[in-house]
């Protein structure tokens, strides 16, 4: 059976590459990236004074003192061959990524386009080495396994050693041919020699050499059967790699769709009518790029670019999905808030772009079979509503995060989710109000909640008003109340009995900040006749902050 025919390319010290360019650290610094206290790669300079894959931390800094240690994080790697697989993918179709550093690509299509299996590796990799990865390497053989073996290996020059998959790598600056083609067939011959844990993991590598299996040709000669019922199925897959009859195919990626749309204006314009009908055919063209791979836009990132250097971004968010009107609306309002459409503007505009921040399916936003009735209505009546009136026109009430009452509520404009920070206390949004706030009240809350708190009349037995003194306890216990306060020239309100109290809580924000601090004790109390008030004493007296309705 004739195997498919492979190429693979491989960038040593690719994680040493990704982490240089991510903290643009300069190249000859001894350098190691350490995952789980252990060495994952390091460059070669740190090679050449002894470190090596595997060691601790404290192993390699005894060995190369100036070593620069950074945490290995795999999330580098990814984004950091992103832009050497599009560049790929530019010269030949159907590229794989095996790993980032190493990728594969199926031979007959490149092979025809360049003229034979040489000429294409050579292409290949002049593009790798014009994007600064000198070092690189091309593997041709059948099968991805046995020709990412090659590539690692290359033709070995004076004194090189065999690398071994899955241990220290060897180092990339030996003297080595970078480009290894094996013959077709003979895939089993050039692995036979290799060392068993090249396709082995290291509990089933451990285990063959124990049993006096050292090599893949070893392995190979080992019948199939009788290794996939001994060892299971991933020493089966293993013997199949070893024998030149590996299974795996090449999938190439699909490269991820790109919808930003963008749009230059020359010249500049400076008026916001003529911006809007500029800007028609992009955002209907944004809409329909995502509505071809069945997604809506939820949420949008606007970036407006003027001739005076300025850049303004904002992202903007739906309740439902964005259509082309609504992000005609949502760059006027960027541009002038609520101003007319047909103002000007300080500075001319010369470039938008528009940018998906938040997508889903389309089929979570289907009308069902009935419609979506009156939400529909709403929806639709609001926003023409706001598009008269502009962005903060039309506002709904939102439940934040705070301690006092009046904290938590917040009008937003329609469309907008709560997000934002708080002025005291953890942050807001992102699910903040569900969480619980030190000093906040506790149980079943207020109906009536005051936007301003507004002062009353609270007194003792003795006639004068209650405090709270240095331990937090009421140096009066609450005998009347009167829900105002009594004013210069003006008669005494009728005080009304307190048939039970409970209290004070202190409340205590920013007390380190002399300017923004605040201090305030809450009480609870209920009238004879059932009535029930939350108070709150601040500096300026007993004020109501709530009513139990």
């Amino acid at each position: 059976m004739n195997r498919e025919r492979t190429i693979v390319l491989w960038c040593p010290d690719w994680p040493v590459i990704a982490a240089r360019s991510a903290t643009d650290l300069p190249l000859g610094i001894p350098l190691a990236l350490i995952d789980h206290g252990m060495v994952f790669a390091c460059a070669p300079e740190a090679r050449h004074l002894g470190v090596r894959r595997g060691l601790t931390v404290r192993e390699a800094q005894f060995r190369c003192t100036d070593l620069v240690v950074l945490a290995y994080d795999p999330t580098v790697d990814r984004r950091a061959f992103d832009p050497i697989l599009d560049g790929l993918e530019k010269i030949t179709p159907g590229v794989a990524v095996l790993r980032p550093g190493t990728c594969a690509i199926r031979a007959r299509g490149p092979v025809r386009y360049y003229g034979g299996e040489s000429a294409a590796a050579r292409a290949l990799l002049d593009y790798l080495h014009g994007a600064g990865l000198t070092e690189a390497r091309v593997g041709i053989a059948d099968g991805p396994f046995a020709a990412e073996q090659a590539a690692r290996r290359g033709r070995p020059g004076p004194g090189a050693a065999p690398a071994v998959a899955g241990r220290p790598e060897p180092d990339p600056s030996e003297p080595r041919d970078r480009v290894r083609i094996v013959p077709a067939g003979q895939s089993a011959a050039f692995l036979a020699p290799l060392p068993v844990s090249a396709a082995a993991d290291a509990g089933l590598g451990a285990l063959l050499a124990r049993l006096g299996v050292h090599t893949l040709g070893q392995f190979a000669s080992l019948p199939a059967q009788d290794v996939h019922r001994r060892f299971g199925a991933a020493a089966a897959q293993a013997h199949a790699r070893a024998a030149g009859r590996e299974h795996e195919e090449i999938v190439p990626r699909t490269p991820t769709p790109v919808f930003d749309r963008g749009q230059d204006f020359e010249p500049a314009l400076d008026r916001i009518d003529q911006l809007a009908f500029a800007l028609r055919s992009t955002a209907d063209t944004f809409v329909r790029a995502l509505r071809e791979q069945t997604l809506v836009c939820t949420a949008v990132s606007i970036l407006v670019s003027t001739e005076d250097s300025l850049l303004t971004e904002r992202t903007w968010r739906h309740p439902r999905w964005f259509t082309a009107s609504d992000l005609i609306d949502r760059v006027r309002w960027q541009l002038q808030g609520d101003g007319r459409a047909d103002s000007g503007l300080r500075a001319g505009v010369v470039r938008v772009v528009f940018s998906p921040d938040q997508v889903d399916a389309v089929a979570n936003h289907e009308d069902g079979l009935w419609g979506s009735g009156p939400d529909e209505r709403i929806h639709h009546a609001l926003t023409r509503v706001q598009g008269l009136v502009g962005h903060a026109g039309v506002l709904t009430a939102a439940i934040d995060g705070g301690r006092l009452l009046a904290d938590r509520q917040r009008w937003l404009p329609w469309g907008d989710e709560p997000t934002g920070s708080a002025s005291r206390g953890p942050a807001r949004g992102s699910g903040a109000d569900d969480r619980p706030w030190a000093g906040s009240l506790g149980g079943l809350l207020p109906a009536t909640v005051y936007r301003a708190a507004h002062p009353v009349t609270l007194v003792a037995d003795d006639g004068r008003s209650p405090g709270v003194d240095d331990r937090g306890a009421l140096d009066g216990a609450p005998r009347r109340f009167a829900p105002e306060r009594t004013s210069a020239g003006s008669a005494r309100p009728e005080l009304r009995p307190v048939a039970a109290w409970a209290g004070p809580w202190p409340v205590l924000e920013r007390w380190w900040d002399t300017a923004a601090g605040r201090t305030v004790h809450r009480l609870q109390i209920v009238e004879e006749n059932g009535d029930a008030w939350l108070l709150a004493l601040d500096e300026d007296g007993w004020r109501a902050e709530a009513r139990y309705d």
